[in-house]
């Protein structure tokens, strides 16, 4: 993975847990959409993932690996580091710690598209720029 570009601070919450308290796999893509959503903000202004109405991004891949569990109130860090793949396509690249401690690492790449075609557009160059700045 490379650098580290934004870290992000969340915590376990109920809805995030199964029967025994213990984080459900879809929570920690909640934790990875939590961290996108705020860098992309702080970076680039823009909302995220309904850019506006001719822009979109839509989730074409994902992939997690959990390493050890984490529990209902346990505080997470969350290690993001983005790269443009292409023109078109951007991976956000994670790593979860507790207490320092790795608990969880993944991706997920994205592809921008035009929503009233449902087909892959070229991200504005400028969006490209900020995100990798």
């Amino acid at each position: 993975m490379q650098n580290v570009e934004y870290v992000f601070e969340d915590v376990v919450r109920i809805y995030d847990t199964d029967a025994q308290g213990i984080a459900h796999y879809a929570a920690y893509y909640r934790f990875f959409t939590n961290t996108i959503e705020k860098f992309v903000k702080e970076k680039t202004g823009i909302p995220y993932p309904i850019v506006d109405e001719d822009l979109w991004f839509v989730i074409a891949e994902s992939h997690a690996v959990y390493h050890k569990p984490v529990k209902l109130g346990d505080k997470l860090t969350v290690l993001l580091s983005p790269k443009v793949l292409s023109s078109k396509t951007v991976r956000f690249d994670f790593k979860i710690l507790k207490d320092g401690e790795l608990t969880t690492e993944g991706y997920v790449i994205q592809v921008a598209i035009n929503p009233k075609v449902w087909k892959s557009v070229e991200m504005p160059k400028d969006l490209i720029n900020k995100l990798m700045a």
